[in-house]
């Protein structure tokens, strides 16, 4: 592991089926440090974190949830009423998270409150080097093969306008992912795999994964990975909140369930110069102009329709004063595309294009095409655990199929070292639904004891079907 390649660096002994060539350079393997006995003390960055896990009044509660949904199968050893005398802490840790939640690659007060909580169920967390992300393996039969469960902590760089009582108190920080919905899940089924593991009735080992900086780049799947997050794991699992689903259900799929997601930033430079006599420099609000509205519709036109290629810029710069012609002027936004193979020809094809588009300008460019992620692809064999497990968790009503998304995730890279699968969870409240990465979203948090009793139900078939 410690001499895979990551994003940049190209693998010829697998080069027939991941040919990917990205920006992001590979590390030496990073080692783990253990978390302290009394992880409230390890770190001077770590606030009280206990003080705050107190369950508000408004919203959906423990009391809405049933312990065993209709049709489903019933957790062994009792487990679903030990859930459900979890669930009000878990909500609770939600909201914690969601008041203070943390950018990505600054996870370290998030880390801090999951490994005392691990901690505190008798597990043995450690931590990411950086100190901003845990890996804490529930340990079973130690004979046993050994399958991941992951979950992404970060939030993102949005103000949080809700009006609840666990709103954002981070200024211009904000859940709003779902990303402290998938940490809270995580640890619940930490909590109930831990018990199984202490009657022996866990047939291996249970990672969990805690992973940082899901939302930029470097991804932080790539920290994971380096530090030997994959070791000896033979499936890995994840779920992502799903505001177009109901509680209840969970979005499967075989095969790609997101797209592609790229960086492109263009930089463009000339004389600079009155606007009285653009014939005399090169006019660069021009060439800006024409970058972002002519390179994405002859981008499309390069590749298969069916690719589902989409360049949008989100950002675009030039100049200060309406009588100036400036010398500097930028764009920048994402590529998204569904079809791997075009993933991996888009950085030939937006470099043509660009310089194509600007040339008559006379304008100088400067194109930085930071490769993101390629597309999640699941396995069809993890599918088929995870569509058994969420019908014993939920019933049969619970399986719902979920189309190919534009979205972009780091889990990923995770896929191109070991079969997995990433699923949609429903966190639909009523009312209309507000979509995810907008600052006022918010879940059904009946999802979260939903949301353990499928990963629990995954761990344990994934576990038996790797034996």
């Amino acid at each position: 592991m410690s001499e895979r390649p990551q994003q940049g660096i190209r693998d010829a002994t697998r080069s027939d089926h991941y040919r990917n060539e990205v920006a992001q350079r590979h590390r030496r393997r990073a080692r783990l440090s253990a978390v302290p006995d009394d992880p409230s003390t390890s770190s001077d960055r770590e606030f009280d974190v206990t003080s705050a896990l107190t369950l508000p009044t408004e919203g959906q509660l423990a009391s809405s949830w049933l312990e065993t949904p209709p049709g489903s199968q019933p957790l062994p050893r009792d487990l679903d009423h030990l859930l459900a005398l979890r669930v009000p802490g878990l909500i609770a840790t939600r909201r914690h998270l969601h008041s203070h939640p943390e950018l990505s690659g600054n996870e370290f007060e998030t880390a801090a409150l999951i490994a005392r909580e691990l901690s505190l169920a008798g597990l043995h967390p450690r931590l990411l080097p950086k100190g901003n992300g845990v890996i804490c393996d529930v340990n079973g039969r130690p004979d046993g093969p050994v399958v991941a469960l992951r979950a992404d902590i970060d939030a993102l760089p949005l103000d949080d306008p809700k009006d609840v009582s666990y709103r954002s108190t981070v200024e211009g920080v904000c859940h709003a992912c779902g990303h402290d919905v998938h940490t809270s899940i995580l640890l619940g089924v930490g909590m109930l795999l831990a018990q199984l593991a202490d009657l022996g009735e866990l047939d291996g080992r249970v990672r969990l994964i805690f992973q940082p900086a899901e939302e930029i780049l470097p991804c932080g799947s790539l920290e994971v990975i380096e530090a030997g997050g994959l070791d000896d794991v033979v499936q890995i699992f994840a779920l992502h909140c799903d505001p177009n689903l109901p509680v209840g259900q969970v979005g499967l799929r075989v095969g790609p369930i997101t797209a592609a997601a790229d960086n492109v930033t263009v930089r463009l430079s000339g004389p600079g110069g009155h606007t009285a006599r653009p014939h005399l420099t090169v006019d660069l609000v021009d060439a800006l102009g024409r970058l972002v509205t002519e390179v994405p519709a002859l981008v499309s036109r390069r590749v298969p329709a069916n690719s589902g290629l989409l360049l949008v810029f989100g950002h675009a710069s030039a100049g200060t004063r309406y009588n100036v012609i400036p010398s500097e002027a930028s764009a920048s936004g994402t590529l998204r595309v569904m079809d791997r193979d075009t993933w991996e020809q888009a950085p030939k094809i937006v470099a043509q294009v660009v310089r194509d588009v600007i040339a008559p300008t006379g304008a100088t460019v400067d194109l930085e095409y930071l490769r993101g992620r390629p597309p999640v692809s699941n396995d069809s064999r993890a599918i088929q655990v995870l569509t058994a497990a969420t019908a014993a968790a939920l019933g049969p009503e619970g399986i719902a199929e979920t189309p190919q998304s534009m979205g972009g995730e780091d889990f990923s890279w995770y896929l191109e070292y070991v079969p997995g699968a990433l699923a949609r969870l429903g966190v639909g409240r009523s009312g209309p639904n507000v979509d995810l990465h907008r600052a006022s979203f918010d879940v059904d948090e009946r999802a979260i004891p939903a949301g353990v009793r499928v990963m629990v139900q995954t761990a344990l078939r994934a576990l038996a079907a790797a034996r």
